[in-house]
């Protein structure tokens, strides 16, 4: 984990490995990215994850933008960013007016954007004049009196925290205010179908800020949305209900177990599988369910190998660490992905050049056992 320099650029924090898919994350107006600290270490287990600062909140200069700003310019400032660190396209998650960045983002620069999740967010915010009254008394008097109600406007009754609350106090007054701008400025509505990104909107349901009504305007105009409500969440809900938040944004951007589960079987078969399921007890699900998630619905769907490659791999591994039970099923699923006995006896042979004889002799013998019960099945079976 790294918290990055700035000069020009937002101030940044970096996570998780490099050649990992990148996801940034960005935050709700009068927050840092602290926001994401219930997230992010979870998020980075399968992402590079970069969380940003608004200009003038956390470590960002607040001289990034001025009086007049709108949302195209922080925009602009997230893709530079991307663009020091070398990411091209990227998925991206965002609450309130980071969300409004990522749905920007998706409608004027979708070549950008892997996938999107908007958190509380809206794609107006009730109208230009709270927001030009808001940044016209923080312009005068400073962020204590505005600060001073953060918690009734971002939390349930009884709950906060502390750090984003003086986030929000130390803020650059004439930064927050030219985010001011941006959102009085803000209505997306008009662009909203032309979204063609995979798209997941999390709504708080307790948030009086930007209600679960905004977030079903978007769902209802971006074609092939979907929409999730938290509940006892207000406005910042992965600092809430971090848990909730969590497993949507992990549903959305590496796969839910179904569309594992329908590859796994694709590959190793219906019955193989519900042996497998039929065997499952309640101390054995919850590894069923990461085996469906994470190999099966985000390895195995990478589109970078094809199916046929990724079997002759898996054969190497195995025969490489003497699992012969793994391998027999895996022989049937090189099969089924379209690999001839000849090209599976080839696999077999590199591994005995690289993994050793006795290891590639016991291979064979597997795969011979495994191949003449097929040859043996009766057609259709």
């Amino acid at each position: 984990m790294t918290d990055q320099p700035t000069g020009k650029l937002l101030h940044h924090r970096a996570e998780g490995p490099e050649s990992a898919p990148p996801l940034l994350l960005g935050p709700s107006l009068g927050t840092s990215l602290a926001l994401w600290d219930g997230l992010a270490p979870e998020l980075s287990a399968a992402h590079r994850v970069v969380r940003w600062d608004l200009p003038g909140h956390g470590g960002s200069p607040a001289d990034l933008i001025g009086p007049g700003a709108t949302v195209a310019d922080l925009a602009d400032l997230v893709l530079a960013l991307a663009d020091s660190l070398g990411i091209g396209r990227f998925a991206y998650a965002g609450v309130s007016l980071g969300g409004a960045v990522g749905l920007h983002l998706a409608a004027h620069r979708p070549e950008r954007i892997e996938r999107l999740a908007v958190i509380c967010t809206s794609a107006h915010f009730n109208g230009a004049r709270p927001w030009e009254e808001r940044a016209e008394l923080v312009r005068r008097e400073g962020l204590a009196p505005v600060a001073a109600s953060a918690d009734g406007r971002w939390f349930t009754p009884g709950f906060t925290v502390p750090r984003l609350v003086e986030d929000h106090r130390t803020a650059d007054p004439g930064a927050y205010a030219a985010c001011c701008d941006a959102l009085a400025a803000f209505d997306l509505r008009e662009r909203l179908p032309s979204i063609t990104v995979p798209t997941l909107l999390v709504a708080g349901r307790e948030d009086p800020a930007t209600p679960p009504s905004h977030l079903r305007e978007i769902a209802d105009a971006v074609p092939g949305s979907a929409l999730a409500e938290i509940p006892g969440a207000s406005h910042l809900a992965p600092a809430e209900r971090p848990e909730a938040v969590l497993a949507a944004l992990r549903g959305h951007f590496d796969g839910y177990p179904g569309r594992g589960m329908e590859v796994r079987r694709q590959v190793l078969g219906d019955a193989h599988v519900d042996r497998a399921q039929s065997r499952q007890t309640p101390f054995t699900a919850r590894f069923q369910d990461f085996i469906s998630r994470y190999a099966w619905g985000e390895v195995w769907t990478d589109p970078t190998l094809a199916r046929r490659e990724r079997s002759m791999i898996t054969m190497t591994a195995l025969v490489a660490h003497g699992h012969l039970d793994e391998l027999a099923m895996h022989v049937r699923a090189a099969r089924r992905n379209g690999l001839t006995p000849e090209e599976i006896g080839a696999v077999l042979l590199q591994t005995a050049v690289y993994c050793g004889v006795p290891a590639a002799n016991s291979a064979f013998a597997v795969a011979q056992r495994v191949l003449a019960e097929e040859d043996a099945a009766p057609d259709g079976a």
